[in-house]
């Protein structure tokens, strides 16, 4: 787009002029229109794991401010803005949507590309696509969606503990993994308190980023030094695990508590950039022009005061107003709208789930430990046997309900059960068929074995009448749902069942399908569909 003409007077001389105004209106707009993003990454800033979140903006912009040294002032007129405005609409769009979604991580995510589409409503699209790098560092600040980040932290953890006890075993160390818990004989290490440095994984993460961006050599040094941050981080945290057990074995159990706590923080940090350095430094070593480390790494800070006050030459434009007056309208469109509340179904609380489902009785087992209730975070579950007269094996039933999925995620057995050290022979999905309504669905089957021990499990999601075998169809159901009746509620069925040594599958299959027909019954009380 154009420049607004220069024939307004500006507002006040200097630095401050219509550009600038149009840019500081445009900045209290997104502000406004993304709070609900700006609040949850103020929130899980607060979370160790990312603790690193209010240094992101402040590196990308220091990053920014690098690359703007290269780039010289242009006192012309600027044509090719209109890339920006399309991102703009595109940043809009995404953050209208989490809005209405009631889902404030793309609201974040929004944000992000509204930063990329100022700078290249600012510069044009020849000058400000080269930007990306800085634009893409603030990714880092975002918190991984909750089923995701369980997933790949528990992931991660198997991988640090089957390592640190490979470790251990090298120096003779006896040691038995087991699920989450590391046996060390006299002392047993919870895998989540043994693998506690992997919270480092997200800034480490972030340093290896800005570090490959300001590494000057090839290509694929940079890629090997922004892939390096995860192993190296696995590594260091299997070292630890392996030191901690080296220490119970030789001193006791008085001096690894003290270790424990000394190396799980910083300490962690500080060994994965200095290996970061000592790979770059192999790298450098490797060149044929024989550079040094210092001159490899481009560290030069001089001149970023200078840059920063290039914002005041910012020219007003069009395109800049558009911005100003499309998101702030939008903004204070919003606060007129009364806010949407969350529909509270009825429903009875499984308290009063019967103590016989068709042929089967019900015994409730009772309650999980805390821990492990504050890590299902449900509003109500339950946890029962189903047995039968004649039937040698009962059927464990397990229901989660969650008031609320727009904040969190339901804890996949696919994760939950390797942590409780059971292995996954197989896993399908199947079709299944409510016999009361003649509705077909598709739940997963899952062979699970712990040593000479088998079961066979059955687990499905319930979205509000919608029963998916898949966690994504899950959380499809549950954004349409959203926006169809405000409905953010959900929940998890699982069951499971033993099988006797010699036992064929089709025998366990037959006692999970019979009693599934009879929950099914009983669920729509305590599950409620549309």
């Amino acid at each position: 787009m154009t420049d607004i003409t220069r024939s307004h007077s500006p507002i006040v001389s200097g630095f401050f002029h219509w550009g600038t105004f149009w840019l500081l209106l445009a900045t209290i707009a997104a502000g406004m229109f993304y709070w609900n993003g700006i609040s949850e990454l103020l929130e899980a800033w607060q979370l160790p794991e990312y603790s690193h979140g209010p240094l992101i903006p402040v590196l990308s912009a220091l990053l920014f401010l690098r690359q703007l040294k290269t780039v010289p002032v242009n006192h012309g007129p600027v044509h090719d803005r209109w890339p920006g405005i399309v991102l703009l609409v595109i940043a809009v769009a995404l953050g209208a949507a989490g809005r209405l979604l009631e889902i404030h991580d793309i609201v974040a995510y929004g944000l992000i590309l509204w930063v990329g589409a100022i700078l290249l409503i600012s510069f044009g699209w020849d000058t400000g696509k080269h930007f990306w790098p800085p634009v893409v560092h603030l990714v880092y600040m975002l918190p991984l969606p909750g089923a995701l980040y369980y997933g790949l932290s528990t992931y991660l953890q198997g991988v640090s503990s089957e390592l640190g006890v490979f470790f251990l075993q090298l120096i003779h160390v006896p040691v038995f993994l087991e699920g989450n818990i590391i046996d060390l004989g006299v002392y047993k290490l919870q895998v989540a308190e043994a693998c506690s440095g992997l919270r480092y994984l997200f800034p480490i993460l972030s340093f290896s980023y800005i570090f490959a961006v300001l590494y000057q050599g090839p290509m694929w040094h940079k890629a090997l030094l922004l892939v390096s941050a995860a192993p190296i981080t696995v590594f260091m945290n299997s070292v630890r695990i392996a030191i901690a057990g080296y220490i119970v074995n030789h001193y006791g159990l008085d001096w690894v508590e003290g270790f424990t706590h000394f190396f799980e923080g910083w300490v962690i940090f500080i060994a994965c950039v200095l290996i970061l350095f000592a790979l770059a430094w192999v790298l450098v070593l490797l060149r044929r022009d024989k550079v040094g480390l210092i001159e490899a790494l481009d560290l030069e800070t001089e001149g970023l005061g200078t840059q920063a006050r290039r914002i005041g030459l910012v020219q007003p434009s069009k395109a800049m107003l558009t911005a100003a007056l499309l998101v702030g309208c939008l903004a204070m469109a919003w606060k007129a709208v009364p806010e949407r509340e969350a529909i509270v179904v009825e429903r009875e609380p499984f308290t009063l789930f019967p103590s016989s489902v068709g042929d089967w009785r019900a015994l409730r087992h009772g309650s999980f430990d805390p821990e492990i209730e504050r890590a299902l975070a449900a509003n109500d579950y339950l946890l029962a046997n189903l047995s039968q007269p004649g039937v040698d094996e009962p059927v464990e039933l397990f229901i989660a309900w969650y008031k609320d999925q727009s904040r969190g995620g339901v804890h996949s057995p696919e994760v939950c059960l390797p942590g409780a050290g059971w292995e996954i022979a197989a896993l399908d999905p199947i079709e299944a068929v409510d016999e009361t309504t003649g509705q077909s669905f598709t739940l997963n089957r899952a062979i699970i074995q712990k040593g000479v021990n088998r079961q066979l499990v059955y687990y499905w999601y319930e979205q509000q009448g919608k029963r998916t075998s898949s966690m994504f169809g899950a959380k499809l159901h549950l954004l349409l749902g959203k926006l169809a009746n405000g409905r953010n509620d959900s929940a998890i069925v699982r069951l499971t069942t033993r099988m006797g040594a010699g036992e064929p599958v089709a025998a366990a299959e037959a006692r999970l399908q019979d009693s599934m027909q009879d929950v099914l019954v009983k669920l729509p009380r305590f599950v409620p569909g549309i």
